[in-house]
């Protein structure tokens, strides 16, 4: 094999090396908790938020991590 090829990178992946702790702790900051209730409808944000309970259930719940992923993505935060 002439060419050193990394089977880890997925360079179509935007989130590829980033954190669900990352994403959580910099939409948090950048909506707030009642921000991020109003563009996802997920009782994690309502009730009681907090970051470390966040993640113990979107990384249990995928249809919810898609959610905070895709609104992760579509966020400015310039």
């Amino acid at each position: 094999m002439s060419e050193n090829i990394n089977k880890n990178e997925q360079p179509n992946n935007p989130l590829h090396g980033v954190k669900l702790a990352t994403i959580m702790e910099k939409l948090h900051a950048h909506y707030g908790w009642d921000g991020l209730a109003d563009r996802i409808n997920i009782n994690c944000f309502k009730s009681n938020p907090s970051v470390k309970s966040s993640l113990k259930f979107l990384r249990r719940t995928p249809w919810a991590r898609e959610k905070v992923e895709r609104l992760y993505l579509k966020t400015d935060f310039k």
